[in-house]
């Protein structure tokens, strides 16, 4: 039965975004909303938890669940990584399994599928990053897709896309409006399940990922202490919507001294960036304070993981607490 205020002609589906890491979910994601709402690095392994985003085409709301990547890891904070996207597919419509056209693909399917571990719904395989092949479209991509359904019975069909390019992005746009079925849009407008508090976190750990060098984003988290609404107060003669205070927590004190940088520069410069990535999404200026921790282990302590919303997976160890 349809909502009363909404259209007799809504239709909705709801699509779970799987694959390995650096695949280009994220940024597959990103352009068929036509904005940046979820995190994209070069770095793999960018995406921590599975994030409801949602896009509308005229009648047709049609919900991506972005995932992190699976991959092979007997690390805690791994396994907790690779649950939310065993999480992320649960209840779905419909899967798409992106695979790197630039990578051996039978080989990435076959990882997916030990990986994945349980039985998978209907499922489409996405070649990504086709304009990083010369005449990707040549390939025989018909004969790979019989070759990984061998792997994964589930697949049905193939698509070759290029968020980059624009290749074939629309035809996968209007092939999942095909697919919704009638019934009301569950979100209402909304863009994503995640509120802004959520994205802040995000968008300051986006900038961990992106000044920070070799593996110290990887042990690099964001927790929000503070997040106030401020209408109506002024903070240095300057109108202000939010205060955002934040913690970058790191493992090592070493790294400390890394992320606050030569004289304050780099925590300077994460500041000044996450702003305005922060300021871009709510459309108001915001005060973001910043400051850094040392957590020895965090990935093991039990307590930060819960507050970064990692909670534990099946295969989870035990793990630290907090005393």
């Amino acid at each position: 039965m349809l909502i009363e205020d909404q259209h007799p002609h809504n239709k909705s589906i709801m699509v779970a975004t799987l694959g390995a890491p650096n695949v280009g979910k994220s940024s597959m994601i990103n352009y068929l909303l036509g904005t940046d709402l979820t995190v994209v690095t070069h770095k793999p392994q960018t995406t921590r938890n599975h994030i409801h985003c949602v896009m509308t085409v005229d009648h047709t709301e049609i919900v991506l669940v972005d995932t992190p990547g699976l991959h092979k890891s007997n690390q805690e904070f791994n396994k907790r990584l690779n649950q939310q996207a065993l999480d992320g597919a649960e209840g779905v419509d419909l899967n798409l399994l992106l695979v790197d056209i630039s990578r051996p693909v039978l080989e990435q399917v076959s990882d997916f599928k030990e990986n994945f571990n349980r039985p998978l719904g209907r499922t489409w395989l996405i070649f990504t990053k086709g304009d990083v092949v010369q005449d990707a479209e040549k390939l025989p991509l018909d004969e790979i897709t019989l070759k990984a359904k061998e792997i994964i019975p589930a697949i049905e069909k193939h698509y070759l896309i290029s968020s980059r390019s624009e290749l074939n992005m629309n035809t996968l746009i209007g092939a999942l409006c095909d697919e919704a079925q009638s019934g009301p849009h569950l979100y209402g407008g909304a863009v994503s399940n995640k509120n802004e508090r959520f994205f802040a976190t995000e968008y300051i750990r986006e900038q961990t990922f992106t000044l920070l060098k070799d593996e110290i984003p990887y042990e690099v988290a964001v927790l929000i202490e503070e997040f106030r609404d401020m209408h109506d107060q002024r903070i240095k003669e300057k109108r202000i919507a939010s205060k955002i205070s934040a913690s970058i927590i790191v493992n090592r004190p070493s790294q400390r001294a890394i992320v606050i940088g030569s004289g304050g520069q780099m925590i300077k410069e994460i500041g000044v960036r996450s702003r305005e990535r922060i300021e871009q999404m709510m459309g108001n200026q915001v005060h973001l304070n910043l400051h850094v921790k040392v957590a020895p282990k965090w990935f093991k302590n039990n307590m930060i993981l819960e507050q970064l919303g990692l909670p534990r997976a099946e295969a989870s160890a035990r793990v630290w607490r907090q005393k």
